[in-house]
């Protein structure tokens, strides 16, 4: 069937890529690429004179993404596939003497990205068995490859998707794309400067009380904990946790210890 072209009116880059499935063999194929575009936050599917589709088993692979296969867009001709789109990548291992030039994944991606800031852009992938046509490759402005182990670089078409979608979102978050969790955060702010000051002020006074250091000999013992303790970047959670340590120790040397006998010197 063919559906009429959906235009983005989004800004975001990512929302402005077309992933473009040529000739797809077997369904589950599709369903699992649908799987690898949501992972990455990608959401226009296209598809060129499938085998068969729509089938329960697409949507069996889609796993969660069902929605993706519910507005792919299946066009009978390449051309209409790629009819509103400005640039045109093609994804292919091989390397051909006609087409335009390859580049890796990685670094085609921040092209991409910056080509999508401003039209749609499409990534076209081919048959399972076959990969894309000479003429398929030629319809396209570049082609894009991902690096594998030149002694056995096939990919399943799925893998393929996934990476590349990988690549953009890594792309388009500038490396650091954000991480939603249910677990409680194991980090705590950084700790402020007066609270770090605090700290060393109740080390040194507990060090002393200890017996451990001399304040009349104190060497270089105080620089090198405070050396110690910038490198780990200490934050608010850890210096409480110290703070209670050292009065923890320090209501035992009142009790315990009455003397300063044993000083480190």
């Amino acid at each position: 069937m063919n559906m009429p072209a959906r235009s983005s009116t989004s800004g975001w880059p990512l929302d402005r890529i077309r992933i473009v499935l040529s000739r797809t063999s077997h369904p589950g194929n599709i369903g699992a690429a649908a799987r690898a575009m949501k992972t990455m936050g990608l959401s226009h599917l296209r598809l060129v004179n499938p085998k068969r589709f729509p089938d329960d088993e697409a949507m069996a692979r889609a796993a969660g993404a069902e929605d993706i296969l519910l507005q792919a867009q299946v066009c009978t001709t390449l051309d209409t596939a790629l009819a509103d789109s400005i640039y045109t990548y093609a994804l292919s291992a091989r390397q051909r003497n006609l087409g335009p030039a390859a580049m890796p994944a990685r670094q085609a991606a921040g092209e991409i990205l910056a080509r999508a800031g401003t039209g749609e852009v499409a990534l076209l992938f081919g048959n399972e068995t076959a990969g894309l046509s000479n003429a398929e490759v030629q319809r396209c402005q570049s082609t894009v490859y991902i690096p594998a182990n030149p002694e056995y670089s096939s990919l399943n078409l799925a893998s393929a998707v996934q990476l590349l979608c990988y690549e953009l979102r890594l792309a388009a978050f500038a490396g650091r794309p954000p991480v939603l969790t249910r677990a409680v955060p194991f980090a705590s702010p950084p700790a402020a400067h007066a609270d770090i000051e605090r700290f060393y002020a109740h080390l040194e006074r507990v060090m002393v009380a200890s017996g451990f250091l001399d304040p009349e000999h104190p060497r270089r013992l105080l620089p090198k904990l405070r050396r110690l303790f910038a490198r780990t970047e200490l934050e608010s959670d850890e210096i409480n946790i110290l703070r209670g340590l050292l009065d923890a120790l320090e209501r035992r040397l009142t009790t315990q210890l009455p003397g300063n006998e044993g000083r480190a010197r």
